[in-house]
């Protein structure tokens, strides 16, 4: 009995604490207007999406402040842990966006410099607030490493502050756009190159020769625009006559509307990465396809699996029996 009192005795201790607390924080506190930071301060924000491939650019927004009494900023600057491509800049204008939603860009610096893996921005405004943006173009030398980076900023009294950004993975793929395609002409599509060639350019190196562009108007199959092998039967080639030694084989499956960002550059946010390419599996797909339109595609295998591609159908033209293709090419070894 006595230790059931002590518990009913602590119990009630508890209780009562439990609710002076709960009456104390509900006590009204005056409300004070906080205090505005004046140290030097930093933050960056990733704008753009997608895979990082060779030749396109990460996008960054840089914006630093410090208080009026504590100086002005001096100088900006980003290390890269991998050097970027020479076109890759820091801007010089600070950046606001409008009430109509446009960009505004105000001159505060000199434009940057690259030295090595820096890229600097030196102020020749007296400002204490901006917001840069860094175009870090990815270099062909990077494909399937990490980067990271390190945006800085410096003010006049010698202060600095930092912030870092990544790691993000550079893609293994490579991307071409805008191959204009025609038949009986420049048709004949090399994967290992992402290039396109004509019969005598193909004659000379029958063996990149992948695939091969058609059109066929016909009055009983919808066989249209076409990719096909050049090993694939008669039926598909349609007459074709190739040039001597193209003869290889791939593996072709159509995507229908598949509409890859990087490739077809409308709005759809759909983006193909290394990681589709390393997944995908299309054994037992056939060597053609027929019948393709504006903004489909076709995944492709090339023989001796040395590659990976997506072909998009930028735009198709019956009347002069060509298309714009681009493609996306991921290497197997």
């Amino acid at each position: 009995m006595k230790k059931n009192r002590n518990s009913f005795s602590l119990l009630m201790f508890s209780a009562a604490v439990i609710t002076m607390g709960t009456f104390t924080s509900c006590e009204k506190k005056d409300y004070a207007i906080p205090e505005p930071k004046t140290n030097f301060q930093n933050d960056v924000i990733k704008r753009s999406l997608g895979p990082a491939v060779a030749g396109t650019s990460i996008e960054f927004a840089y914006a630093m402040a410090l208080g009026k009494m504590n100086g002005k900023i001096v100088s900006a600057q980003v290390e890269a842990s991998v050097t970027g491509a020479p076109a890759t800049y820091l801007e010089h204008r600070s950046f606001n966006t409008n009430a109509s939603g446009q960009d505004i860009g105000v001159i505060v610096g000199t434009p940057s410099t690259n030295n090595g893996n820096t890229t600097l921005v030196n102020f020749t405004v007296d400002t204490n607030a901006a917001t840069l943006r860094y175009y870090y173009v990815v270099p062909s030398a990077g494909k399937g490493q990490q980067v990271s980076f390190t945006f800085s900023a410096t003010s006049s009294t010698g202060e600095k502050v930092s912030f870092p950004m990544g790691p993000y993975a550079l893609s293994k793929m490579d991307m071409v756009l805008d191959l204009p395609v025609k038949e009986n002409a420049a048709c004949y599509i090399s994967i290992a190159d992402n290039a396109i060639y004509t019969a005598a350019e193909a004659a000379l190196h029958p063996e990149k020769i992948d695939l091969v562009y058609l059109f066929r108007n016909l009055p009983t199959v919808a066989f249209g625009h076409a990719l096909v092998a050049p090993a694939t039967e008669p039926i598909y080639l349609q007459g074709a006559v190739l040039p001597a030694g193209v003869n290889r084989n791939a593996l072709i499956s159509k995507a229908g509307q598949l509409r890859d960002q990087q490739l077809a550059r409308l709005q759809f946010g759909i983006f193909i990465d290394d990681a589709d390419f390393e997944k995908l599996n299309i054994a037992g797909s056939p060597n053609y396809a027929i019948n393709m339109k504006a903004q489909t595609g076709v995944w492709v295998e090339t023989a001796d699996k040395k590659y990976r591609a997506y072909v998009y159908f930028n735009s198709i033209n019956d009347a002069a029996q060509s298309a714009v293709i681009s493609i996306k090419r991921y290497p197997l070894q």
